[in-house]
């Protein structure tokens, strides 16, 4: 059995891996959970597909790939997970991942927001540009302004 990077203890293919697969995440933590996943295994094409559609084609995709594979990574730990109601629904996911590269060990803590479409989980990256003010539709689709509906999130 191959133990899932994430840290659950469980399978890779009964944790992550399903997710890899196209199986929607069933909450944020799963996702930011198969994110992490998906560094270690350097697949890029998922953390892509996992960002917010909106933010998509502004993310690096070589830059991504080349600190996937100079990391040697070395684990996850969850700390808090956060989900806020409404549609759509939005959570915060606390974070600490730890890895190993060229110049030392280093860890990572960080509060990552995530929002729910159409059934998926979608990681909102605060690195990329969303071109929405405040008034505008928001990004994720909803329906709503920016303003009520993801726009807190990104500063959270």
């Amino acid at each position: 059995m191959t133990v899932c990077p994430c840290g659950s203890g469980n399978s890779l293919e009964g944790c992550c891996g399903r997710l890899h697969q196209g199986l929607p995440a069933p909450d944020a933590q799963a996702l930011m959970r198969s994110r992490y996943s998906a560094y270690v295994m350097g697949q890029v094409d998922y953390l892509v597909s996992t960002t917010l559609p909106a933010q998509q084609a502004t993310l690096d995709r070589a830059a991504i790939a080349q600190w996937s594979a100079s990391a040697t990574w070395l684990g996850l730990e969850v700390e808090h997970c956060e989900t806020h109601g409404g549609q759509p629904e939005h959570a915060f996911v606390t974070f600490t991942a730890r890895w190993h590269d060229d110049s030392g060990e280093h860890s990572h803590r960080e509060r990552s927001a995530f929002v729910q479409r159409d059934g998926r989980w979608y990681f909102i990256d605060p690195t990329a540009p969303l071109k929405a003010g405040r008034n505008d539709p928001c990004p994720c689709s909803s329906g709503q302004k920016f303003k009520k509906c993801c726009a807190g999130y990104l500063i959270g």
